[in-house]
């Protein structure tokens, strides 16, 4: 009896031990490796960047552009996957309005490994992203690169459309629109919107605009309200119908007043740039317009657009924005997205986007935070024959207003003009 009990005792003492060389082997290994509850917002960069090697991470993105798809696909992605481990897939889109509807309908399924991880917005599609919780979270302050190079609290930076971005979405470039025309037809290009009302009466048949919810064609629409109502400040403010219902009337008489010399009597409208674009390149129309400044010269280089095209701003000027990237709530690799993201804003990938070989597009960095070989290699770009210098654009930029205006403008135009 006094054995079995010694014998006992000494199995219990030993179970006892293994058990806690168990549990303390465990405490070590949860002391070494991050908890798998732990999101990349409380991670350290170092954790990130670890995690988000070997990766794939998609970007849905407008793909409207060859030069934008090119930047993308063969400076980029390359560059990307040699330093960091991580690959880049552009997923080419019409419309961001379809990829956020995309989120919705997978947030209301309770999808949690959604497809999307990088998102290209700005305006009335991140104040549904974002009204919506559609987006990861505050990411701003975990990017090296945006900590390092971009001014975050700037009111063009920190306020999209009107809306707080909070840290959830990063600006990516800045762009202002302008009006692009061939030369070889237009000698003297308007200067306001009344002038190019004047213009398209006398040449019909040789202007149009992309049918909003486009974004440029929504952007044009804009420019006639601000112009034909007195101005954009009023817009600035939140949403007023009364004002809008006010304002917005000259709007539409003008739009209506110039639809039967549009291209082809304003009875069809083409549904995105790229189309309106194509028109001009075959010279069906002598007009094109859009967000970036040095796309005519590119258009010129590649040989799309002729040779004399050249680029326009109105003299009450014309919209300018920032836009951004964002990563989705159920990204399945939002360690991989973030390092993506950095690696845009970082001085290499941005100079080079501003280099109109590849883009041409302004950048989100404050130059003065930039090493002074970094601003040479800046000041050394030529952005091309038809890109207005840097001094006329900022001279004739206006904000964008609120995003529920835009939302507003683009429902109303469907009722208001493109009833017929």
């Amino acid at each position: 009896m006094i054995l079995r009990k010694i014998f006992t005792s000494v199995i219990l003492s030993v179970l006892v031990a293994l058990m806690a060389g168990c549990t303390s082997q465990g405490q070590d290994q949860e002391k070494s490796q991050p908890s798998e509850q732990t999101t990349p917002l409380e991670k350290s960069w170092e954790e990130i960047s670890s995690t988000a090697k070997g990766k794939t991470v998609s970007l849905y993105m407008w793909g409207g552009s060859d030069s934008i798809n090119r930047y993308i696909d063969e400076w980029v992605a390359p560059r990307l996957k040699e330093q960091s481990g991580v690959t880049l897939k552009r997923v080419p889109v019409n419309d961001t309005k379809d990829v956020i509807n995309q989120l919705l309908t997978e947030k209301k399924a309770g999808k949690t490994n959604g497809s999307v991880d990088i998102i290209w917005l700005n305006g009335e599609n991140f104040k549904i992203a974002k009204e919506n919780q559609l987006l990861f979270g505050s990411i701003a302050p975990k990017l090296p690169n945006v900590q390092d190079y971009v001014a975050m609290g700037a009111p063009d930076l920190q306020y999209d459309f009107g809306i707080d971005t909070e840290g959830m979405e990063v600006p990516w470039g800045k762009a202002q629109y302008v009006f692009i025309y061939d030369s070889k037809h237009v000698a003297e290009p308007p200067k306001t919107i009344d002038e190019l009302k004047d213009w398209i009466k006398q040449n019909p048949g040789k202007f149009t605009y992309p049918a909003p919810p486009d974004f440029t064609g929504s952007a044009f629409l804009r420019h006639v309200l601000f112009e034909t109502s007195g101005g954009y400040e009023d817009f600035l403010k939140p949403f007023d119908q009364q004002i809008m219902d006010e304002k917005s009337q000259a709007a539409w008489a003008y739009l209506n007043e110039i639809k039967p010399d549009l291209w082809r009597k304003g009875e069809t409208y083409p549904e995105s740039l790229a189309k309106l674009d194509l028109l001009y390149s075959q010279g069906e129309v002598w007009m094109t317009m859009g967000y970036d400044a040095a796309r005519a010269s590119n258009e010129i280089k590649k040989g799309t657009f002729p040779e004399s095209t050249r680029t326009f701003v109105l003299d009450k000027g014309t919209l300018a924005n920032a836009h951004y990237l964002s990563i989705s709530f159920n990204s399945a690799q939002p360690d991989a997205a973030m390092v993506a993201i950095n690696y845009l804003l970082s001085p290499e990938a941005q100079i080079a986007k501003f280099d109109p070989r590849h883009w041409g597009e302004d950048m989100v960095l404050e130059p003065s935070k930039l090493s002074t070989e970094e601003q040479q290699q800046i000041n050394s770009i030529d952005r091309g024959v038809a890109t207005l210098p840097a001094e006329a654009l900022a001279k004739h930029k206006i904000p964008e207003i609120h995003a529920d205006y835009v939302d507003y403008l683009e429902k109303e135009w469907k009722t208001n003009v493109a009833k017929d």
